[in-house]
């Protein structure tokens, strides 16, 4: 049996994700989740907001709430989660989050979310214009240079997946089909086969999304 261990940027278990992660690896896979916030406290998380140049973050917690945290101050806390998931034997470990990061130590494969999305993303869309919705508006900008190497243009809007309803990604979806985009992708590991299909819906597009695309490239190593 392959032992996977997950890191997320916010709090442990991530029930809202680990349903629809799983369908897409092999059923002898044992996942083991630690989170970057984990034994965090309203006070702690509020010191790890963003400061001015950092790059902004959004992830749930354990209640099921959101949280709007920079990257820097993180950084420490997801090395220590890889520390101890290697520890307690993890044969793989994967970061569930899409924003870029630096390199971190490990003595295990290390799969990072983002550079499966953007490698999966560029094979798919080609030379197609795509449009890439992101959580938060403060994103947008960071989501333009993240995918400024892939070939093809892209085009970005904002949307929460952490907010009830899914009129905001609706609305998100038919803005980025009117601009002529071929593809949408959901860039963030918190949105959901529901998303998908009512960004597709409202679009008329297909939809990559991100924990298909990661959990699907992850099972090769699992």
């Amino acid at each position: 049996m392959t032992v996977l261990g997950v890191v997320t940027i916010g709090q442990s278990p991530r029930t809202d994700m680990f349903p629809e992660l799983l369908q897409w690896l092999p059923p002898s896979v044992e996942v083991r989740q630690r989170g970057a916030l984990d034994d965090l406290g309203t006070a702690d998380l509020a010191g790890l907001a963003p400061s001015p140049g950092d790059e902004t973050l959004t992830t749930r917690l354990r209640d099921g709430s959101s949280v709007v945290i920079g990257r820097a101050g993180i950084l420490p806390r997801v090395q220590a989660a890889v520390d101890v998931l290697e520890a307690e034997g993890a044969d793989v470990v994967l970061l569930v989050c899409t924003g870029e990061f630096p390199p971190f130590r490990h003595s295990r494969p290390l799969l990072l979310a983002g550079p499966l999305l953007t490698a999966g993303l560029s094979a798919l869309a080609g030379d197609s214009a795509a449009g890439v919705i992101c959580p938060l508006a403060e994103q947008e900008q960071q989501t333009y240079e993240k995918f400024v190497q892939l070939k093809q243009k892209i085009k970005v809007a904002s949307a929460t997946p952490y907010q009830p309803g899914l009129a905001e990604l609706e609305h998100a979806a038919r803005s980025l089909a009117a601009e002529g985009v071929q593809l949408l992708v959901l860039d963030c590991m918190g949105y959901t086969q529901q998303h998908r299909e009512a960004a597709a819906a409202a679009s008329g597009l297909p939809v990559v999304l991100s924990r298909s695309v990661v959990a699907r490239l992850t099972a090769e190593l699992t």
